[in-house]
């Protein structure tokens, strides 16, 4: 698998490249300001370490992308599935107590397996660029709270598909589907509330005039009760972000304390227009359907070929149909797959999502200075490389490329030839009174 990791690296590692090789330069030349306040923002050039940084996450992408295969295979094809089956049959006796058992070994077991480059990817790697400031404990509790939710809500869930397996061995795929439709709406309604606060602390804005500045623009958007947080994402990182979650009663718009510090007011209300946008034009809704569109392909897809791996590998599994318990692995290692197949396309979708917001946060502000400043500190903070290559693009951007987003924020003003925007008729006029 080193070998297949090496080859993939070899033939691959040129389309991740920029279309055009930056040379680097100091990190102070990267941030050098335009003499006006309305000029166009240039483009930052990357420095030699955001071009390290690059380079060495697409290597470590691939390794992480080949594991996510391996770990599930072994655990497949050696047979192992079926002898930790056949312990939580054992220790577990009906069905339930069974499968979940089965489901909290596989869990740990696999926990244990990915810990090493869970380790280096969430921890070590983000000291080594300057880009953490969290201390081993907390990393440690984080991993600790998140590998809990994920053996609560795996022994809440995991009964639906394998009861449905059981009951209706030819239609299971559309009856899961089905079934998971309320409950990703319902974890996209508990995330913001119930989630999200067991990892950091959400309190008000301390700056209560930019908080006043924010709920002006959320009104002038339509935006009628989204409550603004400020997090202490600073005990964990020293990147940037901020972002809007949750639907009905528990929308919400987030900054980190740490784009807090380093944006100044006219950034941070771009951003929070940006993700205004993301309320005003449904985007969560518009993914929720999206995502179970590719959903329901993904369990026809995995309903079709896993009859036969299981027909052609049952004597070195020891499982002979999809609704034992031990063929999880299956599952996993098929759902990764066409999961894998699909990222251009979820990717695509995002991107398309991501440019409708910054087109809405410009056409709500006008600020297309501070837009393009905006993501030109994005480049220097979070090492954002502003110019990947088309496979990084077509397979891990979830964003359009920095570059273009700067280009877009210094070109899009149609209000200067005195044109209407896509979204005007969204906003109110401006001088309402929210109530």
């Amino acid at each position: 698998m080193r070998l297949i990791a090496l080859a993939i690296i070899l033939i691959l590692g040129p389309c991740f490249l920029p279309a055009h090789a930056a040379t680097p330069l100091a990190a102070a030349a990267t941030q050098a300001a335009p003499a006006s306040a309305t000029a166009p923002v240039p483009v930052p050039v990357p420095t030699a370490l955001s071009e390290q940084h690059y380079r060495s996450g697409n290597v470590l992408w691939v390794v992480s992308t080949l594991w996510g295969f391996i770990v599930p295979g072994l655990i497949l094809f050696t047979g192992l599935s079926a002898k930790l089956r056949d312990w939580a049959r054992r220790a577990g006796n009906y069905w339930y107590p069974t499968l979940v058992l089965y489901f909290v070994l596989f869990t740990l077991l696999t926990s244990l397996l990915d810990l090493p480059l869970e380790y280096y990817a969430t921890f070590a790697r983000p000291h080594e660029y300057g880009l953490s400031s969290q201390l081993f404990g907390k990393w440690l509790q984080d991993e600790l709270i998140g590998l809990g939710l994920g053996l609560l809500v795996g022994a809440l869930v995991l009964w639906i598909p394998y009861l449905l397996l059981k009951k209706s061995p030819r239609r299971w795929w559309i009856y899961t589907w089905l079934a998971s439709i309320p409950i990703m709406v319902f974890l996209a309604f508990v995330e913001p509330i119930w989630v999200e606060p067991l990892f950091n602390h959400f309190g008000p804005m301390q700056d209560k005039a930019l908080e006043t500045q924010i709920l002006d623009l959320a009104h002038r958007a339509g935006i009628e009760g989204a409550n603004v947080y400020e997090v202490n994402k600073s005990v964990d990182t020293n990147e940037l972000n901020a972002y809007a979650t949750g639907i009905g009663g528990t929308k919400r718009i987030v900054l980190w304390d740490t784009i807090i510090k380093q944006f100044t007011p006219d950034e941070l209300l771009m951003v929070m227009g940006h993700e205004m946008g993301h309320y005003v034009l449904n985007h969560v809704w518009k993914g929720l359907a999206f995502g179970s569109a590719l959903l329901l392909l993904g369990l026809y897809l995995v309903h079709r070929t896993s009859g036969w791996v299981l027909r052609r590998f049952a004597a070195r599994t020891g499982v002979s149909e999809l609704g034992d318990v031990a063929s999880l692995p299956l599952l996993i290692l098929l759902g990764g797959l066409f999961a894998f197949v699909f990222q251009p396309a979820v990717g695509a979708f995002s991107r398309h999502l991501e440019h409708e917001a910054d087109r809405f946060g410009l056409e709500i502000t006008h600020l297309n200075h501070a837009c393009g400043t905006a993501f030109s500190k994005f480049v220097e903070h979070d090492l954002s490389y502003p110019d990947p290559g088309p496979l990084y693009v077509l397979w891990r951007s979830d964003h359009p490329p920095l570059a273009q987003r700067i280009e877009f924020c210094n070109s899009y003003h149609p209000w200067d030839q005195g044109k209407p925007g896509e979204y005007g008729q969204y906003f109110r006029p401006t001088g309402t009174v929210a109530h």
